[in-house]
């Protein structure tokens, strides 16, 4: 069963909050669904087990234990999880200093970041002691390097493409393939694809995969298993591609 919560759309800075920094932990016990919806202050999603998905326009984000998502207040965003997944979110109070821009973008949950905000729920934290644990989040907030991000093309042209490649992200058809189906030039799908997704079909698919690998992986799968269900002949193959999106090797990954 799936359920959908609704949240209204606030623009940056609506509510007036006493707060700096104030976390938010759940385990959502069903599929969950929240509409596409705003926050008045930026918000900070990671999970401590699981993984969950961020939309913003066409960009799916995929969010886990190791790579957050900064969300800048007021910026619309939907988000899914699925039953089990352990989520946090961290609340700053719109106008604070941040070396994070005013786009979405992918943050390193470091061990450091993690102490850090775990020190922020405890309880009997004196003024001083949070003062200067908020200063140090702020301080070692960074984006990171990499992100497990999608861009979802929506041309007539790249619309078939799409579709049947999230469906089954082990589907082989090629550049070359994909355009005779679709009666124009390989050139034409390139210029498409860097157009409206910022990469090349094959860096898309990448990503593609990667995504859904990190759902099987997280759901306890085995890397050979995963590593067949999106795609890759081997899973030496399916590692070197899997480090490659996320900077890290699917057996590491899954052990965090």
């Amino acid at each position: 069963m799936r359920v959908t919560r609704n949240l209204p759309a606030l623009a940056a800075g609506e509510m007036d909050v006493s707060f700096v920094i104030k976390g938010y932990e759940e385990v959502v016990a069903e599929d969950t669904e929240w509409n596409e919806h705003s926050h008045p202050w930026h918000e900070l999603l990671w999970n401590e087990h699981g993984a969950s998905t961020a939309v913003v326009g066409s960009q799916v984000w995929c969010i886990t234990p190791t790579l957050g998502l900064w969300m800048p207040a007021g910026q619309l965003h939907s988000a899914s999880a699925i039953a089990g997944t352990s989520f946090r979110a961290h609340f700053f109070r719109y106008g604070t200093t941040s070396a994070l821009p005013d786009v979405p973008v992918a943050v390193e949950i470091t061990p450091l970041l993690q102490l850090l905000l775990e020190r922020l729920g405890e309880t009997g934290l004196s003024p001083e002691s949070r003062a200067v644990t908020e200063a140090m989040v702020l301080d070692v907030l960074r984006p990171s390097e990499r992100a497990l991000l999608v861009q979802l093309p929506t041309s007539e042209l790249l619309r078939p493409i799409v579709s049947a490649v999230r469906a089954d992200p082990a589907n082989q058809r090629t550049l070359t393939g994909w355009a005779s189906s679709l009666g124009c030039s390989p050139r034409t799908l390139t210029r498409a694809f860097r157009a409206e997704a910022g990469t090349s079909f094959a860096r898309w698919v990448a990503a593609v995969r990667a995504q859904h690998a990190v759902q099987l992986l997280i759901q306890g799968f085995e890397v050979d298993i995963v590593a067949e269900a999106v795609g890759y002949r081997s899973a030496s193959a399916f590692g070197a591609a899997f480090r490659r999106t996320t900077g890290m090797t699917p057996g590491r990954f899954r052990a965090h």
